[in-house]
């Protein structure tokens, strides 16, 4: 849940380092630090709490000309934050850097007599592990950390350097994402791409169970078990523009804003409106197996959760004989489900590395299920390791709070419906309208952004003051009235729930006072006028209401209303979740708080 970064070449190892480190502060982290190992065989290590800004101070008295090093941005998970708990590790002439959890580390602790711990981390353990074999001088570097590793239960993506060997990394990975970038005269390592866009266009993507010895101009791969690994060398797509905030105050706003953008490019050349169908080819199942589906689990975390719940709203109605089922994954990997035959799984996740999304898949693959993957993140792991998959090419999100994902999740999700329905027979025009007003939609997405945005910069800033808000949603507008609330409640630190509106009288309701306003999401369709009389009920018990809808007619008497002005009927949903992510920003903004870095979060969550 932290970031890595490394570098051997015949540039200053220091400056890729904290670059590298910037590029993913977007992660989330608390502390900082990089080692440097010079020919001479001295390590020159910094560490910081706090910033990259922190780090960089104390760079300025330590400036070396190395040509190797390691470094780490660190999210807690064992110790406080403090400089001593911050990595790289020391344990003899070796330093490491680690993501993961080290699951037996108390076990492992207490082989390790001859080491004197000076941190309460994990990872200190596992690199005073490897150092107990390659002291004895039995071991080379590689085999060392083998032999650890083959010790270790739990996740990790690590990179180890040696004062004795000034001229090599060794990476190894299982359950935490490396990536190897493969320049001229210089190899480097990030747990992101992102630190490697400008710097080389070719990479390697490390899988579970191997492990690398990386130096300036070789990689040799292998597995834990010593097999060679003949490794692919995959372009990296993104650029140097997509992770700058382009003239935006805030990566957020920025990613918010580039939802047109993004959308069509999650739709380029998968939507046929003239005979109303969509084409997906990445899914891999044929005609077949398509029409065979009669059980679909969306499987994901947080607003990919979310995404999955509006998705399988959208589904069912142009599926009917499908049962669909949207579960939370760190719920779903534990629960002795049985999954019928003619099932099929949807894994969504933007990163591609969600930890718990990925325990599922593996589960789920081994009661012999179709696995489809929804991702953002080109060579992630969740991409590489199911079936099928469809990329929604919604581009970097560097800010931790999802937005633009989302829109592409969902719309990627539908089509993929849209894809068995065909295969099932469903009538043309049943399908029509949902790819008629899917192709609108980019335009429809612009439209309420630049109609909407002050007017909501307004509202939030009469908002700023409350630390509690409901979200209140019927159909469709449920599960966004959920994301709505999680947006808010991650960035600016509001304790805000969603309810579905039929639920209010069975528990919510008490909670109406002047501590808390309520957002109603109010699309016109058959449950309009049954929400209307819910926000009612709201209002007579003296609630602060901002209604939310595309009813041009709308006048109840609440405390705020946003009319959204749109030619669409079935998406107005998607709309709506605009809103609440403006809503939430402006109000973070309002408060002062980081909008993209909130407090105890990071954007790839790679531990459970």
């Amino acid at each position: 849940m932290c970031g890595i970064v490394g570098y051997v070449g015949e540039k200053r190892a220091q400056d890729f380092l904290v670059s590298g480190l910037k590029r993913l502060e977007y992660r989330g982290y608390d502390s900082a630090g990089i080692v440097t190992v010079s020919e001479k065989n001295e390590a020159t290590l910094i560490r910081a709490k706090g910033k990259i800004s922190d780090l960089e101070r104390k760079l300025i008295d330590n400036r070396r000309d190395d040509k190797i090093g390691i470094g780490h941005t660190r999210w807690a998970t064992h110790g406080e934050p403090s400089e001593a708990n911050a990595h790289p590790h020391q344990a003899g002439s070796l330093y490491m850097v680690h993501n993961g959890i080290i699951e037996n580390c108390k076990e492992l602790k207490k082989t390790l007599k001859g080491h004197q711990f000076k941190s309460d981390t994990d990872s200190e353990v596992l690199v005073a592990l490897i150092d107990s074999f390659y002291k004895d001088g039995e071991y080379l570097l590689v085999d060392a950390v083998v032999q650890a590793l083959k010790l270790v239960q739990g996740t990790y993506g690590i990179a180890v350097v040696s004062t004795k060997n000034p001229d090599e990394i060794v990476v190894a990975r299982s359950g935490s994402p490396l990536v190897i970038g493969v320049g001229q005269d210089e190899t480097l390592i990030a747990s992101d791409a992102s630190a490697l866009v400008g710097h080389t266009k070719r990479a390697i993507y490390l899988n579970d169970g191997e492990v690398a010895v990386i130096k300036k101009n070789s990689i040799e791969i292998k597995t834990l078990n010593a097999e060679p690994v003949s490794a692919k060398v995959e372009e990296i797509e993104t650029n140097l523009s997509a992770i700058q905030k382009g003239g935006y105050d805030h990566f957020l706003l920025k990613e918010i804003m580039e939802q047109p953008d993004s959308l069509v490019e999650t739709l380029r050349g998968r939507v046929d409106v003239d005979n109303g169908l969509v084409h997906l080819g990445g899914p891999g199942l044929s005609e077949k197996e398509l029409r065979g589906i009669q059980h679909l689990i969306i499987v994901g975390c947080g607003t990919a959760y979310h995404a999955g719940m509006l998705a399988a709203y959208y589904i069912e109605q142009f599926t009917p004989e499908i049962t669909i089922e949207t579960v939370i994954a760190s719920e779903y990997r534990y629960r002795q489900a049985y999954i019928p035959k003619n099932s099929v799984a949807l894994i969504v996740s933007q990163s591609g590395e969600t930890a718990d999304t990925l325990a599922c898949l593996r589960e789920i693959k081994k009661q012999g299920v179709k696995t489809i993957g929804i991702v953002n993140v080109i060579g992630s792991t969740i991409a590489r390791e199911v079936d099928g998959g469809t990329y929604v090419h919604a581009g970097p999100e560097i800010s931790v709070a999802s937005t633009k994902a989302f829109t592409s999740q969902v719309i990627a999700m539908v089509m993929f419906g849209m894809t068995i329905a065909q295969a099932k027979g469903v009538r043309n025009t049943i399908l029509k309208p949902y790819v008629d007003e899917i192709a609108k939609l980019p335009d429809e997405i612009k439209n309420v952004l630049a109609g909407n945005r002050e007017k909501v910069k307004e509202i939030a800033g009469k908002y700023k003051k409350y630390d509690h808000a409901i979200y209140l949603g019927r159909d469709t507008a449920y599960p966004t009235a959920m994301e709505g609330a999680l947006k808010l409640k991650e960035v600016s630190y509001t304790d805000a729930n969603a309810y579905a509106f039929g639920e209010l009288k069975h528990g919510p309701l008490a909670l109406v006072d002047d501590r808390f306003f309520e957002t109603a999401f109010l699309p016109k369709g058959m449950l309009y006028e049954k929400a209307i009389s819910n926000v009612q009920e709201v209002l007579a018990r003296g609630g602060h209401v901002i209604a939310v809808t595309n009813n041009a007619k709308f006048d109840l008497k609440v405390d705020d209303t946003i009319k959204i002005d749109t030619q669409l009927e079935i998406f107005v949903p998607i709309l709506m979740n605009l809103i609440s992510q403006l809503f939430a920003y402006y109000v973070t903004v309002a408060k002062g708080y980081n909008v993209d870095q909130p407090r105890n979060l990071a954007k790839s969550v790679t531990v459970e």
